[in-house]
Parts: structure tokens; C-alpha cells; sequence
């Protein structure tokens, strides 16, 4: 039972930082598309995504996974960059269908693509981090 306590706990601080990197993350994108265009809004979801993986690893390392020592921050550090680039892979892809192909407004398609890339980044970030 403590073992579940102990994940719903690192769930909810892992929602908190991703909620917290999400504002991050849609407020550039919503400021470098509203200042330059939206005809670029993949370039700024690439650049918004890439702040706020930073933020999120600076964070989640501090407060949210229970860090393994056995390998270096070095190490963490490069498989949670791996793991975000293909999650920022999904997003673009993600971004790319509701925006160009299904016509959905681009902000409306962040929401939902972050929805779906953040289970994503639970998963693989917690292997990353505590193995």
C-alpha cells in the first residue's frame, strides 16, 4: 500500500511540474506565434517544448523522482533529453495532424497533444530517472 501512496504522491508532484512547464510551454509559443506569425508555429512549438523540457528535468530531478544514483546526472540528464526529443516528436506530429490536417485551432491542438504526450513523459521519465 505504501508503494501505490508513494506513486500517486510522485504523480501528483509530476502533474504539478507538467502543469507548471505547460504554462511555460503555451505561453511562448502563444507569444513568439502572436508576434511573428502563426505560419510558424511548428518552428515555436519546437522552441516552446525545448524551454520547457529544461525547466521540467531542473524540476523533476529536485522534486518529483527519486533520483538512482548509480548513474551520473550526465547520464539522466542525456536519456531524459532522448526521451523529450521524441516526445517533442509527438507533439510536432501531433501538432502537424490537428493544425494542417484536421484545420483545429493551433492552441486547441497544443492542449490536446500535451494531454496525450504526457503520459508518455510519465512513463519513460520515471525508467530514465529511477533506474
Amino acid at each position: 500500500m505504501e508503494k501505490y501512496k508513494k506513486l500517486i504522491i510522485q504523480m501528483v508532484k509530476f502533474g504539478g511540474v507538467g502543469a507548471f512547464c505547460f504554462v511555460i510551454d503555451f505561453a511562448i509559443l502563444f507569444a513568439l506565434t502572436e508576434l511573428f506569425g502563426e505560419h510558424l508555429y511548428l518552428l515555436f512549438a519546437g522552441i516552446s517544448f525545448t524551454v520547457s523540457v529544461v525547466v521540467n528535468y531542473i524540476l523533476s530531478v529536485r522534486y518529483v523522482f527519486d533520483v538512482n544514483d548509480k548513474h551520473s546526472r550526465k547520464q539522466h540528464f542525456i536519456l531524459f533529453v532522448i526521451f523529450s526529443v521524441i516526445g517533442l516528436g509527438l507533439t510536432e506530429l501531433l501538432m502537424w495532424l490537428g493544425v494542417s490536417v484536421a484545420d483545429i485551432n493551433y492552441m486547441l491542438t497544443k492542449v490536446l497533444a500535451t494531454a496525450m504526450v504526457m503520459i508518455y513523459n510519465f512513463i519513460t521519465k520515471k525508467l530514465s530517472l529511477e533506474r
